[in-house]
């Protein structure tokens, strides 16, 4: 299987290399809100706390990242085309053509809010939030973080926390912003909010629990 999952992933970064080849690099750049450093002939920005470095023109990265968060970040090179930021929220269900696949994410998200999230303390969660980058903002939920997984495409997670005196279990989903249409595919959106999901509960493991 993951012999597989290796050849797939290879075929796939290969494809995606090739339709970023020839590029103009200051283009990608600013449909992307990325820097492209001339001297360095790289992209820079930030990724959930990390500084992110794609070369060009071979379009490999720094550093090492599991494979699928590679090949989202190329597709969102590829694929952005400047839409601003709208600031309506939106859930993964309501993407292009995520009916199914998104449904099924946002079930599987509450879910995790549930049995995973609910009960931890406010600020493990919030130190958490910060150690990944996000930005903490005040909303109708217990806690409502902006998540910078990439330069346009933040990814907002708001939890509401169980009360177990009146036996209210907690929930939560993550939310995009309304123009992820414009950045990333429906399989791609999945993909970031599955690896949204295992980086909190690795963080929170790291930091509490390890």
């Amino acid at each position: 299987m993951a012999v597989k999952e290796n050849r797939a992933f290879s075929e796939m970064l290969a494809v995606a290399q090739s339709r970023l080849a020839g590029r103009s690099p200051l283009e990608i750049a600013e449909k992307a809100h990325v820097t492209f450093v001339q001297e360095q002939q790289a992209f820079l920005f930030s990724s959930l706390g990390e500084n992110i470095i794609v070369h060009y023109p071979s379009y490999t990265i720094e550093p090492q990242l599991e494979e699928w968060r590679y090949l989202v970040i190329l597709h969102y090179l590829e694929m952005a085309d400047g839409t601003p930021l709208n600031q309506r929220f939106i859930t993964f269900g309501e993407l292009r053509d995520g009916l199914v696949r998104g449904g099924g994410f946002d079930r599987t998200c509450e879910q995790a809010m549930a049995l995973y999230f609910g009960k931890k303390p406010l600020e493990n969660l919030q130190a958490v939030c910060t150690a990944l980058g996000a930005k903490l903002e005040n909303s109708n939920a217990d806690l409502c973080a902006v998540l910078p997984f990439l330069p346009q495409y933040p990814v907002t997670w708001k939890l509401w926390l169980a009360e177990e005196e009146d036996e209210i279990d907690g929930s939560g989903r993550l939310f995009l912003d309304g123009s992820a249409d414009h950045y990333l595919s429906i399989e791609d959106a999945v993909t970031v909010g599955t690896i949204i999901l295992d980086r909190l509960q690795r963080q929170y493991e790291a930091m509490f629990i390890g």
